[in-house]
């Protein structure tokens, strides 16, 4: 089966996402924990949390994800930027509690030139004095494209953070396939080496998730632009071998195409006639 959802709004509420997944034929979604380009977040309604849980449990959902703010900057030159994103991060993970067993998604951030290990340490400092044993939530490090100091932008650096996160059964990584193009890895005609090289560096076990994205400019570009499915530098034979993949295929997948709830419900409408005829030997 494949588990396949896209990024909907949460101006309107949890259950309201849910129902809009549904109508479009997702089993999963993504949504911003709040202002993507700001800091506040919306207080939490207890009962519209719940209806959207029941909506989750009676139809299978695959795990929800949530996406940090893009203002997160935890490895940031400034002291008030880390301060401000380690409160994030903070209220973030303890709001999704509200949403147990959930995935929270966030971009490693940007050094500034500070360089890649110090830029790591921040990280790996947020990280350890947040996330407890007890959450429920996994957190995921998004894989980057490499815009100026972008951290993230190869598997070794995002590698270099998780190894010395203590609490290794609550972080994994998230994939977007625009970035990892872009960042240089040949996910279009070399799939089975980047995973290779993603298991000897990180471990397959840690893959958790896959942001599912065209890329506008393609491999080594260092753009993170994305494009619709089948309409980029990857195109739609590369992204059919990526979800069908045997190692690829029980993951979930999240859209972030350049679309509106219509233009997702069409793609994942070819994406699951895509996985079906695969599925069914035609």
């Amino acid at each position: 089966m494949l588990h396949i959802g896209c990024h909907l709004s949460a101006s309107k509420g949890f259950a309201a996402m849910g129902r809009e997944a549904l109508k479009i034929n997702a089993d999963t979604f993504q949504f911003f924990t709040r202002n993507p380009r700001g800091g506040a977040a919306k207080e939490i309604d207890e009962a519209d949390v719940k209806a959207l849980l029941q909506i989750v449990q009676a139809n299978a959902f695959a795990p929800l994800l949530a996406h940090a703010p893009y203002t997160l900057n935890v490895c940031s030159a400034k002291e008030e930027t880390r301060t401000f994103a380690r409160s994030i991060f903070k209220d973030d993970l303890e709001r999704m509690e509200y949403l147990p067993g959930s995935y929270y998604n966030f971009h490693p951030g940007s050094h500034v030139g500070q360089g890649v290990d110090v830029g790591c340490d921040f990280i790996v400092e947020m990280l350890n004095a947040f996330i407890t044993p007890q959450q429920s939530t996994t957190v995921l490090l998004e894989t980057m494209a490499g815009k100026g100091s972008e951290i993230g932008r190869s598997f070794e650096e995002l590698q270099n953070i998780l190894e010395k996160v203590e609490q290794q059964e609550k972080v994994g990584i998230c994939l977007d396939t625009c970035h990892v193009l872009d960042g240089g890895y040949d996910i279009v005609n070399r799939l089975e080496e980047v995973l290779e090289k993603f298991d000897k560096v990180i471990g397959l076990k840690k893959l958790r998730a896959v942001h599912l994205n065209d890329s506008m400019y393609g491999l080594e570009s260092h753009k993170d632009r994305h494009a619709k499915i089948g309409e980029g530098a990857i195109g739609l034979e590369a992204i059919s071998r990526i979800i069908c993949h045997p190692v690829l295929k029980t993951l979930p997948f999240y859209l972030e195409t350049p679309n509106d709830v219509q233009g997702y419900g069409e793609e994942i409408q070819l994406l699951r006639g895509i996985f079906q005829r695969e599925s069914e030997g035609k």
